[in-house]
């Protein structure tokens, strides 16, 4: 049986969802590593809509699991329809969603709230002892998710005005380059900067490769989960 990894994604696009690059290099690590790829999303309006074309708001509507299939090529899931029991690991991409859909990280730094369907797939990981990866600007939701309670090493990459509000939260926030991974193996979370950082999708790649290996290493090769119902 071969693992089966939640993605957890928050829409469709750099400046209103999720990272296509990190999703997709993510995504194609993980195929290429023999695991399941359950995409998941919260069925929910996006906090805003960006033309990607003049980086200005479209002033549309859209909803967060509509645009998210698009990368999940119509194979997704309400993230709150999940549980941790039909999981062995969870990946989350970043994009600017992952700060306003997902997490109100972008409006309110360390003091945000994180999307409580969200929230709860990742505690209930955690206390299972499943691990957790998360990329680019992605993990600022694992550090106020957790950050009050076990305290986790991550990073955000290098910039100091978004590692103090990491820090803010509780978390202990790694200064890593663009390619590096921060793993903390106590509680089984692994992140790297990718676009936080990166300048060519080549370096992406590379950092989203090496995320993977060890998000499945800590799964185990033992890691066995129950079917969806």
């Amino acid at each position: 049986m071969s693992m089966r990894v939640g993605v957890i994604l928050s829409g469709c696009g750099v400046y209103d969802g999720a990272e296509i690059h990190e999703a997709v290099l993510a995504m194609l690590a993980l195929d290429r590593a023999g695991a399941e790829i359950v995409c998941l999303a919260p069925n929910k309006d996006q906090v805003d809509v960006i033309d990607h074309v003049t980086g200005k708001p479209a002033g549309e509507k859209r909803n967060v699991l509509v645009e998210a299939a698009r990368i999940a090529r119509g194979q997704i899931k309400d993230v709150a329809a999940v549980t941790a029991g039909d999981l062995d690991a969870v990946l989350l991409p970043g994009g600017y969603g992952a700060a306003k859909n997902l997490s109100s990280f972008a409006s309110a730094g360390a003091q945000c709230q994180v999307e409580p369907s969200v929230a709860k797939l990742l505690r209930d990981m955690h206390a299972l002892g499943k691990p957790i990866a998360a990329l680019c600007i992605a993990p600022a939701i694992v550090a106020k998710v957790f950050g009050d309670s076990i305290h986790p090493d991550l990073t955000i990459g290098k910039d100091p005005a978004t590692a103090k509000q990491i820090g803010a939260t509780g978390s202990h926030h790694v200064d890593a380059g663009a390619v590096d991974v921060v793993i903390d193996r106590k509680n089984k979370i692994v992140t790297t900067p990718c676009y936080m950082l990166a300048s060519r999708i080549s370096e992406v790649a590379t950092g989203a490769e090496k995320a993977v290996a060890a998000l499945l290493e800590l799964a185990g090769p033992k890691a066995r989960t129950a079917g969806f119902r």
